[in-house]
């Protein structure tokens, strides 16, 4: 077994398509539209879905914003350098909300930036 992808339910899929690719660099590996359910997904990562997890992008037509609840955590993403990533988000457009340094209670650099429908994604600097 090994996983495939974790979905998110987003409001408004163009955005959240430019967050994910022009903003935090990933590829958009396929689209598909089901008009009789009413729904888009978008299935983006950083490789294909052969070999990698991927991200998969639900928009429902009939719904634009979603109450994220207190049970969803985070995306975690490794980075070179957490700081450097933090201004290349930011450069693009992304929303920091927690910048780059030591974890609490450790010593890993970890940094937030937030997704347009307010989904956190981590970035954990890897040596």
């Amino acid at each position: 077994m090994r996983l495939l992808h974790t979905m998110l339910r987003v409001g408004d899929l163009a955005k959240s398509l430019a967050f994910y690719t022009d903003v935090l660099g990933m590829t958009l590996l396929r689209q598909e539209d089901f008009p009789d359910g009413k729904f888009s997904l978008a299935f983006v990562g950083y490789g294909d879905e052969e070999n990698n997890t991927v991200l998969e992008l639900t928009h429902n037509w009939d719904t634009d914003k979603y109450d994220l609840g207190d049970g969803y955590g985070h995306i975690a993403l490794a980075v070179d350098n957490a700081a450097m990533a933090c201004e290349k988000i930011r450069q693009r457009g992304g929303k920091v909300v927690r910048e780059a340094g030591p974890m609490m209670h450790g010593t890993v650099v970890i940094a937030f930036v937030e997704d347009p429908d307010g989904y956190k994604i981590e970035l954990i600097e890897r040596d």
